[in-house]
């Protein structure tokens, strides 16, 4: 009887064995599965840093001189190997982006813009959740819901508001009517522009995050604080915002990089030659770009010059990060 079960599983095709050792071991299959997921998120994921390295050092001559993949002959085969290459080898580009351009200017604007509204961001936020993680009041689920409503909205809907508001000449006015309240100062073209819709876009997911972490603060430990003579105000910075570091981490990193990498305010609200001198990095990147000629290789170096801060911020705080998404999704 072995011998026949022996003889046909050698009769079996590979497929069949494969599916057979599959159902016997579905570890393997669970493995494999994951292994091909990765692999599939590592390409997609690296591929664009790689596109970006052999722009960056490829010579400007070579650019558009034909394919960047290159031809092979193995064996007697000819064949097209299917990863570009560079054309050359100049890494002289990271250097022009700083002599022909004030790429440093455009980084450090990037990063006042970032770590204002980050301080804006985590300070209101801090509040909001404060309140709703740690007070009881009617509709307060349906206060957070409306808050948490407005980070569905695109960015593109509150151009136009807030282009007019900015822009100085235009009141605001009660809600459905003609009444005016205020004529807001003329922000257009200045960091202010930028700051305040930032804060505002990224302020519910903040309020969402602080608000799990505050809310899982055993209500002994604010007690004991308020009997030793602190305030409210004095618990939240003291002792909850503290032990909550891994949220008020994740916070300040998610905010950071979507305001660091942000574009279409940036686009919009500088929009005066002066505007140049406060433009985030992406105005910087586009400065290689003229009416007549694109200096790809320049742009390629400055977008990887320019995302290194992040990587780095991101290398050093992911434990942070991981934790601070992690912890509030299972309460002890």
């Amino acid at each position: 009887m072995a011998t026949t079960t022996k003889d046909t599983d050698d009769s079996d095709g590979p497929l069949a064995r494969w599916t057979q050792r599959a159902i016997q071991n579905p570890e393997r299959v669970y493995r494999a599965l994951f292994y091909a997921a990765m692999a599939f998120f590592l390409v997609t994921t690296l591929f664009p840093f790689y596109w970006l390295a052999v722009l960056a050092v490829t010579p400007e001559g070579n650019l558009l001189a034909g394919s960047f993949l290159p031809t092979i002959n193995l064996f007697g085969v000819s064949g097209t190997f299917p990863l570009p290459v560079p054309k050359g080898f100049n890494p002289a580009a990271f250097v022009t982006v700083f002599e022909q351009v004030p790429f440093h200017l455009y980084m450090l604007n990037s990063f006042a813009l970032a770590v204002t509204t980050t301080v804006i961001v985590l300070f209101v936020a801090s509040l909001a959740g404060y309140v709703f993680g740690r007070l009881r009041f009617p509709g307060r689920a349906l206060l957070m819901l409306g808050i948490l409503a407005i980070s569905y909205f695109p960015p593109a809907a509150f151009v136009i508001p807030l282009f007019q508001a900015f822009a100085g000449n235009a009141p605001i006015t009660v809600p459905f009517t003609d009444i005016p309240l205020f004529t807001p100062p003329r922000l257009l073209n200045t960091p202010g522009s930028m700051v305040l819709p930032f804060s505002a876009l990224f302020m519910p997911l903040s309020i969402f995050i602080l608000t799990t972490f505050y809310g899982q603060i055993p209500d002994g430990l604010e007690d004991a604080a308020r009997v030793e003579g602190t305030t409210r105000l004095g618990a939240l910075f003291r002792v909850i915002m503290p032990l909550s570091a891994p949220g008020v981490a994740t916070a300040s990193v998610l905010t950071f990089i979507a305001v660091y990498n942000e574009y279409f305010f940036s686009s919009i609200m500088a929009t005066s030659p002066e505007a140049a001198k406060w433009s985030p990095i992406v105005g910087g990147i586009l400065s290689y770009q003229t009416q007549y000629t694109t200096q790809y290789n320049l742009m390629a170096a400055a977008s990887i010059v320019g995302v290194l801060p992040v990587v780095i911020l991101v290398i050093v705080a992911q434990e942070r990060i991981v934790s601070g998404l992690t912890s509030g999704a299972l309460k002890e």
